[in-house]
């Protein structure tokens, strides 16, 4: 009989060394994934920019999210935000939880002690009392209970990674707030100027048509042209507005604005760097998705080593001191009788419960493999697309800054050939309202490509001070 446990146990341990070493191959494999991945993107980006400075290692490597913006009266807000969003306050209620749930593992490696007193009459009997204290602790041989309590550390680094990407987060769209305020009050300044510019053609036209010299068709289209703007004007008011509210929504709080600093926002865009001039693209690994994806998997390969050396036998020891007198007073150990105990005990048959469970945690292991690919892809995707988005917008800029020229140019030809009467009224409003819509689109591509700097600096991994 002892030679066969023997050999059940021999077994056993091959299953738990054969589940560790798969469960570790997961960790490694995703680890080396990571590192090829990141070194076919630099390779790709240096391809398609060339010798560009977001490839070069440098020894800036402490930027953070929130040097991109560079707005002092914005630190303001971002530390509001940091101190009051219910949304990051339920993070960092995860990871208090987290290490609470940790607490509760680590416990079972510990020996636990239990006391008790009992009272006892019966008929025909003299009262008994008995009062009894027990220690008891579980030998950890196969370092079952310590792998548990690994894994539960894990996840604490797991909700950790959690929450810096809440922060990160809630940075990023504090600044994209503010940028909203920018664009649309810049987008409000250019229906104000076009406003003005029709309002003013529209006196002139009324003035030529009083004086014979226009048709009522000039009229009405001027007229329609001011009162069109005058609707878009209301519309970027409380555009503006609405952006106003976002960003103190952001805060955490509700209050009137005078509690807090003004929003002072000038209508111009702040300038806000680009994070390839600041660090390189290895900085990707520091993304906290992938940091929360990775710790996943290391959680549930300790959990599957766990799961498998729970088939192993179990050692456990308990010592007793037990008294029994007439009295309360003398049954609180003055003459105890000691007893220890030595129990192994080990699963025969639990009709393939453990095994499944064994199983699961392996396929969970593997799972999470998996999400940390696609975790991985997504990061690597977001890079590249911010990167084109770069290039792509600085040449959709340049184009616009040029087509913007030409039309200045040609509002003050058709100014000119409309006073001496070679063009009418329309063709006027036509360049005019050309030359708006132009401006208009600049500001707003301006507006995408310093989004899309956070967003760069989101994908790259750049967090905040903590």
């Amino acid at each position: 009989m002892t030679f066969r446990h023997s050999i059940i146990a021999i077994v056993l341990t091959s299953l738990v060394g054969c589940a560790a070493n798969d469960s570790a191959n997961f960790a490694t494999q995703a680890s080396d994934n990571r590192t090829q991945t990141i070194e076919k993107l630099i390779k790709t980006v240096n391809e398609s920019t060339g010798s560009h400075a977001g490839v070069q290692h440098t020894t800036n490597a402490n930027v953070l999210l929130t040097d991109l913006v560079c707005v002092p009266a914005l630190n303001t807000y971002l530390e509001a935000a940091l101190n009051h969003s219910p949304s990051l306050q339920q993070s960092i209620i995860a990871l208090k939880i987290a290490y609470a749930q940790q607490g509760v593992t680590s416990a079972s490696r510990l020996p636990s002690v239990s006391a008790g007193f009992d009272a006892q009459n019966a008929e025909d009997s003299d009262e008994s009392y008995s009062a009894d204290v027990t220690v008891s602790w579980e030998l950890d041989i196969w370092q079952k209970l310590a792998d548990s309590s690994a894994a539960a550390t894990k996840d604490i680094a797991a909700t950790q990674a959690s929450l810096d990407a809440a922060k990160n987060l809630l940075a990023a769209n504090i600044m994209r707030g503010w940028l909203e305020i920018s664009v649309n009050q810049q987008l409000l300044d250019i229906e104000q100027r076009r406003l003005a510019i029709l309002a003013q053609n529209e006196t002139l036209v009324l003035e030529r048509y009083q004086a014979g010299l226009g048709s009522l068709e000039e009229l009405d289209n001027a007229k329609t042209s001011t009162a069109s703007t005058r609707a878009t004007v209301v519309q970027y008011q409380e555009s503006v507005a609405q952006s106003k509210r976002s960003l103190m929504l952001l805060t955490g709080q509700w209050q009137p604005e005078s509690e807090m600093p003004a929003l002072d926002v000038v209508s111009e865009f702040p300038h806000v760097i680009n994070p390839l001039d600041a660090v390189p693209v290895q900085n990707m690994a520091g993304r906290p998705d992938l940091q929360q994806a990775f710790f996943n998997i290391e959680a549930e390969a300790l959990r599957t080593d766990a799961a498998y050396k729970a088939m192993l036998p179990s050692f456990s020891l308990s010592a007793s001191l037990t008294d029994i007198a007439q009295t309360p007073s003398e049954a609180l150990l003055t003459n105890p009788l000691w007893s220890v105990l030595g129990q192994m005990s080990a699963p025969l048959f639990q009709g393939g419960e453990l095994k499944s469970q064994a199983e699961i945690a392996q396929l969970t292991t593997e799972q999470s493999f998996w999400a940390y690919q696609e975790t991985l892809l997504t990061a690597v995707n977001e890079v590249e697309n911010t990167i084109g988005q770069e290039s792509a917008l600085t040449l959709q800029q340049s184009h616009l800054d040029d087509a913007f020229l030409s039309a200045q140019r040609s509002i003050v030809s058709y100014q000119q050939k409309y006073r001496q009467g070679l063009v009418d009224i329309l063709d006027l409003l036509t360049v005019q309202q050309q030359a708006f819509d132009v401006e208009a689109q600049l500001t707003n591509t301006t507006y995408q490509r310093l989004l899309n700097r956070i967003e760069l600096g989101l994908a790259l991994g750049l967090g905040v001070s903590a």
